[in-house]
């Protein structure tokens, strides 16, 4: 069945194929958006031939780490060449033991894809039939069930990526079409054969930084679209407190020098030409409160961090990170420590901060659209029956609620270290858990930024919309379709739940 579903996928469509070196963001855009993936012809070769080394190593019976011999502190243990297959197999069953919550359907099919494109270097020794599993089940979206808590980071994500390798051999559970079955019952739908593992390549599927690296893929996907959704949101904001444009002159930006910060004014200049709300210095007022008059230098500054996060995402996407590692068509094994986790762990603890900021920056435009002190003569808490209904007051709430919040998760996780495996393991990275935090910094942000549109849209409203500029009022107009302004006092926790979903699935083109 695999073998022939492949070849189907060779003929009708243009697949995005797997070298090992050319993954990029994009691309893992469009895998989570059900674009397949193929291994490219190009490659074989060199896996092949590095699977041939494993064989000769277990045949000649020299003594190299994870091959011949056992794990982490048992690294001095030989084992027989009739035992290397059952090693391989104790090996994922025994380091099943991540726990919490599930990873989501697109961070699971990422890792299928960053361990085949890591494997595909041709530096593991792990057979292509493996390999092409791996693509298969993301292909397929036969997704493992993969436990989000359990990673040191080093020796890479091995717990996660356990249960990851489970279903190749037949074991652990999947999700397929919604469901969570145990994987033989969805290998028989499928007409599917569990994969009996052979020396090395349990430690090949596990040993690596696949778990950390998908999840900050994930989260950065999501920051960088939130990022440029923040310059629509907060040129709602502006307006509807009339604000002065002079703050975005290019010369300004250009003074300081930081190309970001450029970038953004340039944009929020495009964003707010033709609008009849902006105002100039000292026709109002003289100076703007700072969450107006430095967006550009705050996002700007964000946007400094995200383009770090994404080098380094796109460097490990395409690197090889398990132990040992094999070169010169197996003349060369070194046994090393490329699955530590410390360059995504530091780029996952960096991408925090952009996203605690925008977060930050985001609530003191919200209080001041709500305050009546604040506002520009706008109503108290955009209420229309001030006292007796409390409008946007609580809102602003929710969004102190959640920038709090980020500021306990965005604490640096790669700054901790607890050793394991008898001290032999004895610096580790905490990679993952700062990528998890920083997925739930985002989603916490994209909430925070969910109220500011909401109260934003809120406010023009009361303005005059057709007083927004063009760009700003085609965005508004859009959003009007989802969500409708308030009359009265309801339930705003809908409201916010249909903005979050309208951002995430607005396309901005940019």
């Amino acid at each position: 069945m695999a073998i022939y579903y492949t070849y189907i996928l060779h003929r009708r469509y243009k697949l995005i194929k797997l070298d090992g070196n050319t993954l990029t963001i994009e691309k893992c855009k469009k895998i989570i958006a059900g674009e397949l993936v193929s291994i490219d012809e190009s490659i074989v070769k060199k896996v092949v031939n590095s699977r041939k080394a494993v064989e000769d190593i277990v045949d000649n019976e020299k003594v190299v780490y994870g091959i011949t011999t056992g794990f982490g502190m048992f690294c001095n243990v030989f084992i027989n060449g009739d035992k290397t297959s059952d090693l391989q197999v104790n090996l994922i069953r025994s380091h099943a033991v991540a726990v919490g919550e599930p990873f989501s359907d697109p961070i699971v099919k990422l890792m299928l894809i960053l361990r085949a494109n890591a494997l595909l270097k041709g530096h593991s020794g792990v057979r292509l039939s493996v390999i092409q599993r791996l693509v298969d089940l993301a292909n397929m979206n036969i997704l493992p069930v993969v436990p989000s808590q359990g990673s040191l980071g080093a020796s890479g994500d091995l717990a996660p990526l356990s249960h990851l390798a489970l279903p190749i051999i037949g074991e652990g559970f999947v999700k397929f079409k919604g469901k969570v079955y145990k994987t033989m019952e969805v290998y028989k739908q499928m007409e599917l054969e569990p994969i009996p593992l052979k020396a090395k390549e349990g430690l090949g599927l596990i040993n690596g930084t696949q778990a950390m690296t998908a999840v900050g893929i994930y989260a950065y996907i999501k920051g960088s679209k939130l990022a440029y959704l923040t310059e629509y949101i907060s040129s709602l904001t502006i307006q509807s407190l009339e604000g002065i444009i002079d703050v975005f002159d290019e010369e300004i930006h250009i003074s300081r020098g930081y190309i970001e910060q450029i970038e953004v004014a340039k944009r929020y200049r495009d964003l707010l030409k033709g609008s009849s709300l902006m105002t100039h210095q000292g026709e109002k007022r003289v100076q703007d409160p700072y969450s107006l008059r430095c967006m550009p230098q705050v996002h700007g500054a964000c946007f400094q961090s995200l383009n770090y996060v994404k080098e380094k995402l796109e460097i490990e996407m395409n690197a090889a990170t398990d132990n040992p590692l094999i070169f010169d068509d197996g003349n060369k094994v070194i046994s090393a420590g490329n699955f530590h986790g410390e360059p995504i762990a530091f780029a996952m603890d960096f991408m925090k901060l952009p996203m605690c900021e925008l977060a930050n920056i985001s609530e003191r435009r919200i209080e001041r659209l709500v305050n009546p002190q604040l506002n520009n003569s706008l109503p108290g808490f955009l209420s229309n029956k001030e006292g007796l209904e409390s409008g946007a007051m609580i809102l602003q709430y929710s969004a102190a609620s959640l920038v709090s919040e980020n500021k306990t998760l965005a604490h640096p996780a790669s700054v901790d270290s607890i050793p394991s495996s008898a001290n032999q393991e004895d610096h580790v990275s905490m990679g993952t858990t700062a990528a998890r935090h920083a997925l739930q910094i985002a989603e916490n942000s994209y909430n925070v930024l969910a109220i500011e549109l909401f109260v934003s849209a809120q406010a023009a409203h009361l303005m005059d919309s057709n007083k927004l500029s063009p760009k700003t009022k085609s965005f508004y107009d859009e959003y009007r379709e989802h969500v409708k302004h308030f009359d009265e006092d309801r339930m705003f926790s809908l409201d916010i739940e249909a903005t979050k979903e309208f951002m995430e699935r607005v396309d901005l083109n940019e």
